[in-house]
């Protein structure tokens, strides 16, 4: 069985975001061994400089890279990412299943995104939609997507 591996800066503290993320967690473990992983958000001043931005993505990236399994294949969610249909990210999940991918790492940002070193690391960058959504939602939204990708893949109901 696959291994997915959520990293996320930033807690989850409303009901409904946690509520549904559990939900999803538990359809998630029929197809694979979820790990959700929450690291803390740097601290930033109300209206930060653009240096103090970087510098606390450069903090959260090395946090990151310290709880990335090693050899996972890595997407980076962020708005310049590359728009998939939920049956294309189905078909990147196949690939990397066929490919032999034994972990497979998702890295959902700090509000203020990920750092740019990070991104380059990825081997693929993901954006839920041109539309800006709360960072915690995008976690709910990608684990909705990776459980109707495994659903399309088994050829399930749960996909229209």
């Amino acid at each position: 069985m696959q291994r997915v591996t959520v990293l996320c800066v930033g807690r989850l503290k409303e009901r409904f975001y946690i509520d549904a993320a559990a939900e999803y967690a538990k359809r998630l473990s029929r197809y694979c061994r979820l790990e959700l992983l929450e690291l803390p958000e740097q601290r930033l001043p109300e209206d930060p400089s653009p240096a103090e931005v970087a510098r606390a993505l450069s903090r959260e990236a090395e946090g990151i890279r310290g709880r990335l399994p090693a050899g996972a294949a890595l997407a980076a969610l962020c708005v310049e990412g590359k728009l998939h249909s939920s049956e294309e990210l189905a078909g990147l999940l196949e690939t990397w299943g066929n490919r032999g991918e034994k972990c497979l790492a998702f890295v959902i940002g700090s509000s203020f995104g990920l750092d740019e070193g990070l991104k380059q690391e990825a081997r693929v960058r993901l954006s839920m939609s041109p539309m800006t959504f709360p960072h915690h939602l995008a976690r709910v939204m990608l684990l909705e997507q990776l459980y109707r990708g495994f659903q399309i893949n088994e050829g399930g109901k749960y996909h229209k």
